[in-house]
């Protein structure tokens, strides 16, 4: 028999509408980007019965690959694990009793007009975004910024100083060089979908675990965990991913060399900038937890409500420009429904 929770305005509603936003922003990259026929395993991606077209920009495809041969296979497989988060989450709130979230009516943003990609509003832009990639330094630090470690340093300092592309706009951008080759404008927009990736699946890679110490019921911190688990695995392989950017410039976006000989933000070199930006040292430093005297541990960071919960969550995606409505210069109406779940996210205390 099920039992009635008051989940609604809790952490478990709050993580159903941000699934709901990630698997909007998916969707727009694997309708782009997405697997079509490069495997012998079928692409079968839908929502609510509707099938998603994948693969509609080729050439985006293309200067994905440059990042590794099975990108738009996890772009497919990615979003069909934020698809199914939230409507598993709905649908666990329906069988407590609890009322399902639903954020459609704030899809309001143009989508890509790359043609073939169906043209209705969606909750979140792709096309103007300021990408935080502290993330890379975070993970490598031996420092942790539950215990006051930081501030880390960007891996591309000018996806954090501007607003980029992260998917094309226009057919325009997707021409090739007349030798057939990637233009460094379309690279760049592939990269910035590379490190964009990274940055949205290292969120949820802290936010389950951070939400979970709020837990007082089992089956909740068992829901919890289990799709926590799945963001960590994301946030892993996006992670190898966007160390392979190639070395680029496109206007004021540079994509620097990350083998660890120079410091992108400052020109310094030596053993501590390779420790903090060589490309394959993908596994998380161990770190200090809980107590210094413990000595360090390889742990997910930051856990703790101040660093990276619910609305912290909120405000890294408003900073990322995920909801900038350029109809209006301004965020839409979903950040503030977004906050008010958050906050009532972050207030819900284990009993």
């Amino acid at each position: 028999m099920a039992h009635s929770i008051p989940l609604r305005g809790t952490f478990l509603t709050f993580l159903s509408a941000l699934e709901q936003v990630e698997a909007d922003l998916w969707i727009q990259y694997a309708e782009l980007g997405g697997a079509t026929n490069q495997g012998k395993s079928p692409i079968d991606l839908s929502q609510k019965g509707q099938t998603i077209a994948t693969g509609l920009a080729p050439n985006y495809v293309k200067a994905l690959q440059v990042l590794d041969m099975d990108m738009p296979q996890y772009i497919v497989d990615n979003t069909d694990d934020e698809i199914s988060h939230h409507s598993f989450l709905n649908n666990y709130l329906k069988s407590k009793g609890a009322s399902p979230i639903d954020l459609s009516q704030f899809a309001v943003l143009p989508p890509s007009q790359v043609t073939g990609v169906p043209q209705h509003p969606r909750l979140t832009n792709l096309q103007h975004l300021t990408v935080d990639t502290s993330w890379w330094t975070r993970y490598r630090s031996t420092t942790n910024p539950d215990f006051g470690g930081g501030p880390f340093e960007n891996a591309v300092p000018d996806l954090a100083k501007n607003p980029h592309p992260a998917i094309p706009i226009t057919d325009a951008d997707l021409v090739l060089n007349k030798d057939g080759s990637i233009p460094n404008h379309l690279q760049a927009i592939a990269s910035t979908a590379g490190f964009h990736f990274a940055f949205i699946e290292v969120g949820g890679t802290s936010l389950y675990p951070t939400l979970a110490q709020h837990v007082s019921n089992l089956e909740v911190l068992r829901v919890l965990l289990s799709i926590g688990g799945s963001e960590i695995m994301h946030f892993q392989v996006w992670h190898d991913k966007a160390g392979n950017a190639p070395n680029i410039t496109d206007g004021n976006l540079t994509f620097p060399v990350l083998d660890g000989s120079v410091d992108p933000d400052n020109g310094a070199t030596g053993p501590a900038v390779a420790d903090a930006f060589q490309a394959n040292l993908i596994m998380p430093e161990p770190t200090v937890f809980l107590d210094q005297n413990l000595g360090p541990v390889s742990i997910i960071r930051p856990t703790s409500s101040q660093l990276n919960g619910a609305v912290a969550a909120v405000n890294g995606f408003i900073k990322d420009g995920l909801f900038f409505d350029p109809a209006t210069n301004s965020n839409t109406g979903i950040v503030a429904e977004l906050m008010s779940l958050a906050q009532a996210a972050d207030a819900a205390q284990r009993t």
